[in-house]
Parts: structure tokens; sequence; C-alpha cells
């Protein structure tokens, strides 16, 4: 009798693992990301070349997390890269700031992970509460000396809600 019971339990614990499993690892690859928008640039990227991303925020009681993704290969010239941004609200004034992007370190090596194009995110803001519901645009251009710059591939915002 007690066999039996342990090989029904044995029975339906080899039947509900892979499930159990399969959910495990479904919840840990979800994404949280509320906005995450790549927009490649155009080679070379020219200082009047604003990219722009348009985001809408439903809810701003939750904290957000911003950051700038880049995208570089081994072609860029600097260990940094600045950004103009812009930002838009539905509400109130445009605000401007600048950005520096650390790429590399003192010795050149790339920050970010990738062989050939190197992924940086940049934090932007932490636990950002927006002030308005609504449609909000970011406007970000290249800050470099350089009228045309090359080796950057693609900028991106993304927008996840604060753990």
């Amino acid at each position: 009798m007690v066999r039996r019971r342990s090989n029904r339990l044995h029975s339906v614990v080899r039947a509900l693992l892979p499930t159990a499993l399969a959910l495990l690892l479904l919840a840990a690859c979800t994404d949280t990301a509320r906005y995450d928008h790549y927009q490649s640039v155009e080679k070379p990227w020219t200082k009047d070349h604003i990219y722009y991303f348009t985001y809408d925020i439903d809810d701003n009681t939750v904290p957000y997390d911003l950051a700038l993704e880049i995208r570089n290969n081994d072609l860029y010239p600097y260990q940094n890269l600045w950004l103009l941004c812009s930002e838009e609200p539905p509400v109130g004034p445009m605000t401007h700031d600048t950005i520096e992007c650390m790429l590399a370190d003192d010795y050149g090596a790339w920050h970010g992970a990738g062989i050939a194009i190197h992924h940086l995110s940049v934090p932007l803001r932490s636990r950002y509460r927006f002030p308005h519901k609504g449609q909000y645009t970011l406007g970000i251009r290249q800050g470099m000396r350089d009228e045309q710059l090359n080796g950057i591939e693609a900028i991106g915002l993304r927008i996840e809600a604060s753990r």
C-alpha cells in the first residue's frame, strides 16, 4: 500500500516537473520593458541629424528606469560620446540635457556587450516618476566636435518599471 502511493506520487511529480520548469523559465525571461526602441544611425552621423523617440506614459504613479542604448563598432574613434537630449512632455516646457556616455576605458577596451558591435546601456534616470500622463518625445543628437561622426551603429531608448 505504501509503495503504491509512492509510485503514484512519483508519477505525478514526473508529469508536472517539465510544466513547472517551463513556467519558471517563461517567468524568468519576461521582458519588463515598457518601451524599447532602436534607430539605425545614418553613416556618418551629422551634427544636425536628430533621432526622435515618442512614447506614451499611461501611469505616472509608477517609478521608471530610463536608459540610452548605444551600439558602436570598432571604428568609433573616441572613448566617449556626448549626446544632446531634448525631452518634450505632454504639458510644460521642453527640457534639455547633455549626457556623456563612456564607451571605452582608458586603455581602449569597449564597455558593454559584443565583439564587432558593442552594446552599452547608459542609465538616464532611475526611479523616475513622470510628472504627467501622455505622450513624450525624446530627441537625441550627437554633441561631439566632429561635424560627421563615424562608428555609431544605432541609438535607442529603453523604459521599464523600476524594481
